[in-house]
């Protein structure tokens, strides 16, 4: 029989009634795969390398930046630039250096997803974008694997565990029962637009790795057709009930191929389309031109940016007000390039093809943080 690697470290869960030694084993055997390494991600990694996963899969495409330190704890100051996975990674290891990390420092899409995801037992979402979590949804449900969910918004967290086999070959409920298609494209902020409460993460990412560690060992209730909200400032939980529907399958891609010939992104409304322009190509294009730069935040958004030359036309006001508008090359900005991207869109439709439209790439958190200002 396999012995338990490091039994001294987990002697405390080890005795738990129900737990035992066989729950470790399950742990050690278990290959878990984290979708994510933010906010939601650090404590979940961390959780769940210290519980004694075997083998543990970080997938994230992004660096460490200064906004991610007051709630993405694995990090620090000397590691801003640096992967998120190769940061993790050395933290978790150190952590617990029995476990195997598999470091996937890479934009999961349509097209990798079913490859990374394969020969994992369970997938924990800690993405913080509608489209990825369409996608992870559909290929956990092509795959018949697990899928913990987790999600924040600024002082509020949600938790369910999607698509596991039931007894009767049947599976549970999943992310497309709950809300079938994606909402519009900036009708729900991301929290780059909307922000969110620095600790709440940590404790929507261990309510992760705590659902994920009693699916493994076989313990406990999961939270399987239940969506579990979290109210951080009244300190309040809230469950909410609902069922796997046949119906929803007319959502999801019924096969591989139709899976990846699905462009996420673009049901999610958050395609470019060609609109989106970085930093450096808005400096060049205004040093040829004259453009008119439009912020489509709320008034109350900060940061200000007073003392540059620009007009600010709040999202929602924007179609009623285009006719106010000369049509010249227009750059679109907001917090984090999302309600940017759906404004041009909306004016290339009024204006046509005979006005320029773009929307600044990542919007103004990007543009602070540049070490190169750029002058509007």
């Amino acid at each position: 029989m396999e012995k338990i690697k490091g039994f001294e470290r987990y002697q405390r869960q080890v005795i738990l009634k129900g737990f035992g030694e066989s729950g470790q084993l399950k742990l050690q055997q278990a290959k878990v795969l984290v979708v994510g390494a933010g906010g939601l991600g650090c404590p979940a990694l961390q959780y769940l390398a210290a519980a004694g996963v075997g083998t543990i899969g970080i997938v994230d495409g992004d660096e460490v930046s200064a906004s991610n330190l007051h709630r993405q704890v694995l990090y620090g100051v000397k590691d801003i630039g640096k992967p998120k996975v190769e940061v993790a990674t050395a933290a978790i290891q150190s952590l617990n250096p029995d476990g195997k990390v598999n470091a996937h420092h890479i934009r999961i899409n349509q097209h990798n997803c079913l490859d990374i995801i394969n020969g994992y037992d369970i997938v924990v979402d800690c993405t913080d974008n509608f489209a990825t979590r369409y996608m992870l949804n559909d290929a956990c449900v092509l795959k018949g694997i697990p899928l913990v969910h987790g999600s924040v918004s600024r002082f509020e967290g949600q938790v369910s565990v999607f698509n596991v086999k039931l007894k009767n070959g049947k599976y549970s409920g999943h992310y497309r029962d709950l809300f079938p298609t994606p909402p519009m494209a900036g009708e729900v902020p991301d929290c780059s637009e909307a922000g969110v409460l620095g600790v709440l993460p940590g404790i929507i990412g261990t309510m992760q790795a705590s659902e994920t560690i009693k699916w493994i060992t076989g313990i406990g209730d999961l939270l399987m057709d239940k969506l579990m909200t979290y109210d951080a400032l009244h300190n309040r939980f809230m469950e909410l009930r609902y069922e796997h529907s046949e119906s929803t399958a007319k959502f999801h891609p019924v096969h591989e191929t139709e899976f990846m010939d699905t462009d996420y992104e673009q049901a999610c409304g958050t395609g470019n389309d060609g609109f989106m322009i970085s930093g450096v190509d808005f400096e060049t294009l205004k040093r040829r031109e004259v453009v008119q730069v439009i912020d489509v935040r709320e008034s109350n958004e900060v940061p200000t940016l007073d003392e540059y030359n620009h007009v600010r036309i709040p999202l929602g006001k924007l179609k009623s007000l285009l006719f106010t508008i000369k049509p010249s090359t227009m750059v679109f900005f907001c917090q984090s390039g999302i309600r940017s991207l759906t404004a041009a869109r909306i004016a290339s439709e009024h204006f046509g093809k005979k006005v320029k439209v773009f929307s600044l790439k990542d919007g103004i958190n990007h543009f602070i943080s540049s070490p190169k200002t750029i002058e509007f």
